[in-house]
């Protein structure tokens, strides 16, 4: 039979498409963007009809249906990394968190430590061969297609069709469904003279020819905005976003000085404008893997000049960095900080940046505390930290003695809180 006979055999509504769900199924939906969100709306609208499906996600960007406690019995979500549709119930308690590194996901549903029975993701129209582009996510995505019973596809004519190791076959489809919507654009984060301030800070101690590993947020796009006059930067980071499309358009990002994976960008996610993802179609700079290529320590390590960029909430005095929760209330997750904070250690001539205001509640908080708030989790630990990097200043901690460190944070602290962060360390017997 043809590609294109499988294609119709199997093309059917989304309505249809999810009754190939059975009960006590669990359900792998790819990162951000890459969710299906006709597939994911049918599912919510009929989620009665199930009982004990789980959603499995990293930062979902629409609070579906089945986002509901009402229903959870149902259909439940399970939470790789929270975002802003999923926070409220895992901080409620029911929506479910597995911790893990971005990195190892793929391995742990290879293993069977996470249940992968049905995949549901975003596709590129099919191409001549038969094969589609899961670009948005390929991430712990192309793993779990397979394991699962069954993948279910919904192919849109916007999403990109990327070159890397993010194809699937239509052999390997039992179902798919087809929509014309727009993909989901999200803009770049709000910069303010903070991270402004910390943004310069970083940009000043990346060299040309450095390869970027660079994290979503106001900082990490702040200093994407202060590396216009560098030359022939390089790219092997997770999320690939509209800062390094600029940069790529305004001639800084090259990847003619990258010695591993030479002349190419390397992401594992895309989060960003329609153009981004008109810039990423059949783009032979770029290729979308894996994030258990991607991300893997040793493999992005083998990148020299590494410089990975990543943002926390609090960090103490020994350095350990609380990136993903309020106190013991879950906020986000370790997603890929700790993966590439360990990269760039290894990496020859790397550098790792945890950034973050020296601030939080309109200057009533210091980020930078003796001990990190009862019940945080830890995100980078202190064996791993390298760079720290506020409004006042960066403090590198690694070689550093507990006393070195707790000196050199308080340098960076805000002012009117460097008596009372000095006091605490005397009790400490660290100052």
């Amino acid at each position: 039979m043809s590609v294109q006979a499988l294609y119709q055999q199997k093309r059917m509504s989304a309505a249809d498409a999810i009754r190939i769900v059975k009960n006590g199924d669990t359900i792998v939906v790819p990162t951000a963007v890459g969710e299906p969100p006709s597939l994911l709306t049918a599912l919510s609208e009929a989620r009665r009809d199930f009982r004990g499906v789980q959603v499995s996600q990293i930062l979902p960007v629409r609070k579906y249906g089945y986002f509901d406690p009402e229903t959870a019995e149902h259909v439940r979500h399970t939470a790789y990394f929270f975002s802003g549709a999923s926070r409220a119930g895992g901080q409620e308690g029911w929506i479910d968190f597995i911790p893990a590194y971005f990195s190892e996901l793929p391995v742990l549903i290879d293993r069977g430590l996470l249940p992968a029975d049905v995949v549901f993701s975003m596709a590129s129209p099919m191409d001549e061969h038969g094969f589609f582009s899961l670009a948005l996510a390929a991430d712990y995505t192309m793993a779990a297609i397979e394991k699962a019973r069954v993948v279910v596809l919904e192919v849109n004519p916007n999403v990109p069709f990327a070159n890397g190791d993010c194809h699937i076959h239509i052999s390997q489809v039992a179902a798919l469904c087809e929509s014309e919507d727009p993909i989901l654009e999200v803009g770049l984060p709000k910069i303010g003279p903070v991270q402004e301030a910390i943004g310069k800070y970083v940009a000043d101690m990346i060299p040309n020819g450095a390869t970027l590993q660079i994290g979503y947020g106001g900082i990490p796009d702040a200093v994407v905005m202060q590396l216009t006059d560098k030359h022939d930067l390089g790219i092997h980071t997770e999320m690939v976003g509209d800062g390094i499309m600029t940069l790529v358009e305004a001639g800084v990002i090259t990847n003619r000085k990258k010695n591993y994976h030479h002349g190419k960008m390397l992401a594992t996610f895309a989060l960003g404008s329609k153009k981004l993802y008109q810039f990423m179609n059949r783009n032979p700079a770029l290729e979308m893997h894996p994030v258990d290529f991607t991300n893997d320590p040793f493999l992005a390590g083998q990148n020299d000049n590494l410089h990975a960029i990543n943002a926390t909430m609090q960090i103490d005095f020994m350095g350990q960095c609380g990136s993903e929760s309020l106190g013991f209330a879950p906020y986000s997750g370790t997603g890929g900080q700790a993966d590439f904070v360990r990269a760039a250690n290894r990496s020859n001539g790397g550098k790792a940046f945890i950034v973050l205001p020296s601030t939080a509640k309109n200057d009533t908080i210091s980020r930078i505390v003796p001990t990190l708030s009862a019940g945080t989790h830890v995100t980078t630990s202190k064996n791993d930290i390298n760079y720290v990097v506020t409004e006042f200043g960066v403090a590198q901690l690694r070689g550093k003695t507990a006393k070195q460190r707790c000196e050199a944070l308080i340098g960076i602290a805000h002012p009117d809180f460097r008596g009372e962060l000095r006091e605490a360390a005397k009790k400490m017997n660290l100052l």
